[in-house]
């Protein structure tokens, strides 16, 4: 049997369920690579509760209860609330805060089985592109410490990648699984918008936010998408009104005649001639495979910068007005009256990104603007949605670039934040619309890269409302062919 932490969740799965490994030693092995951990991609852990609640799941393993991923162990993006882990959002602002109940994702991953290895840090309050923005450190890229990790799931990419764990969780708003997913070479999955509870996600943009699964491989993704997934009517507003689905049942079907549109926008200036032929690779893969692929557009793509940029800041600038030092979040130590008390804890609690991203967003809702910005954002979000029916006429999903480039050095952006705005242009139209679509590893780049190192290099699939089986099944064709899941960095740190 391959290391325990190189063996992906099915695998793990099957090995606990024949008691062939016990979960109390997958639990111990992966503590012990996480105190080695030197990417910063933990920000809470806590060895005694891991190992309590793996003993449970041998307990129930043993009287032939398993739940279906039973054993399996998970790491959770710090903007989920737990009641065993501090959650903080990566934010000063909720520094030391311990939630009285666990989210609704997290709540289904535990009854599935999975055992919780901590928390894992990311952008505060899932504001950025390059998990540079936390409070409290930087993550690292595992297959190049000078790099960053993507964002803002930057903790959860890389803790999979080092294989610090199986399996995390990652939210994604406007490309913030798919790009660090793509960044440290795993795969990663963003349902449909309201097909996983929103119920205890710390709230970045509301009508964009989704959870989703950052693994190994396809197969790992249906399997935890499977327990992650399922209606939350009662606590959560957006919840779509359809049942759970078992997202692996579909993973065999031959993809003969299926139709995959190639987005001229998505092909064109600024792609980076690697990730170009990383995908023109992978497309002969799926062609080999029996796929076709079409030519289509989305004509409204340029665009989904601009309004992005608009609608997350708005609704960031209303979530985050609860944090006032009051209700809710850091108070400062000293004020005299009640106005400079809200004006000194919310300066002291929130980053630079997350200030800029507030005020932008008071801005565009404010008096005289609201019209002219925030309701001129909605009118294109709802063409560029359009946009994509329109092709979903012409094709059965669509494939492209996750990013124009791959991870881009830590530091490399601070100074000119647009740039990394830019860095989203393919990710933020499937999320504007709120369709699903993940990253799937496609290959490898090292050419132009300063320190020579290997980087992947990841292709983003885009489905249709609520087909993510499909999504799933070609993925995992495409990996029955190829390795580049396999694949893993040079483990930082001294970690063997």
């Amino acid at each position: 049997m391959s290391e325990i932490h190189n063996l992906s969740v099915a695998e793990l799965s099957s090995a606990l369920r024949n008691k062939s490994l016990g979960a109390v030693e997958v639990a111990t092995h992966f503590l012990n690579r996480i105190e080695k951990d030197e990417l910063g991609s933990f920000l809470s852990h806590n060895p005694e509760l891991t190992l309590k609640a793996a003993q449970s799941s041998q307990e129930r393993i043993n009287r032939d209860n398993a739940g279906p991923l039973e054993g399996v162990p998970i790491a959770h993006k710090d903007v989920f609330v737990t009641k065993d882990f501090p959650s903080t959002a990566g934010s000063k602002m909720l520094e030391g805060y311990r939630s009285s109940f666990d989210a609704t994702v997290v709540q289904k991953l535990a009854q599935a089985g999975c055992v919780s290895l901590g928390k894992l840090n990311c952008d505060e309050f899932a504001m950025g592109s390059s998990n540079e923005n936390s409070a409290y450190c930087a993550v690292h890229n595992p297959w190049d410490i000078t790099k960053i990790p993507g964002g803002s799931s930057g903790g959860s990419a890389a803790a999979v990648s080092a294989r610090l764990t199986p399996a995390a969780t990652g939210t994604d708003t406007g490309g913030s699984i798919r790009q660090p997913a793509s960044f440290c070479g795993i795969t990663g999955i963003k349902p449909t918008y309201g097909r996983a509870s929103r119920y205890g996600m710390i709230a970045y943009a509301s009508s964009l936010d989704q959870a989703g699964p950052m693994a190994k491989d396809a197969m790992d993704c249906a399997l935890l998408l499977s327990a992650m997934c399922g209606p939350d009517l009662d606590r959560d507003s957006t919840s779509l009104d359809i049942p759970a689905e078992d997202f692996t049942k579909q993973l065999n079907q031959s993809i003969k005649g299926l139709r995959i549109g190639l987005p001229n926008e998505f092909f064109g200036e600024g792609l980076d001639s690697q990730v170009k032929l990383a995908l023109e690779q992978a497309k002969s893969v799926l062609k080999d495979l029996g796929a076709e692929f079409i030519p289509i557009s989305l004509p409204k793509t340029e665009l989904s910068i601009p309004v992005y940029y608009i609608i997350a800041p708005a609704e960031a600038s209303s979530n985050l007005s609860r944090f006032d030092g009051v209700r809710y979040g850091h108070r400062a130590k000293e004020y005299s009256d009640l106005m400079e008390m809200y004006k000194k804890s919310r300066a002291q609690g929130f980053g630079s990104e997350v200030k800029k991203r507030i005020m932008t967003g008071a801005y565009v809702l404010s008096h005289g603007y609201y019209d002219a910005y925030y309701l001129q954002a909605q009118k294109i979000r709802r063409m560029i949605a359009e946009d994509f029916k329109v092709a979903f006429n012409q094709c059965d999903l669509i494939m492209g670039p996750v990013a124009p480039s791959t991870a881009w050095g830590l530091g490399e952006k601070t100074a000119d934040p647009l740039s990394s705005y830019l860095a989203d242009i393919f990710t933020l139209p499937a999320s504007l619309a709120g369709l699903p679509a993940m990253s799937v590893p496609c290959g490898m780049s090292t050419l132009g890269n300063s320190s020579l190192l290997p980087l992947p290099i990841g292709m983003q699939l885009i489905g249709n409302y609520v087909e993510e089986s499909k999504l799933l099944n070609v993925a995992h064709q495409y990996q029955l062919q190829t390795h580049w899941h396999t694949m893993s960095p040079i483990e930082p740190g001294g970690l063997k």
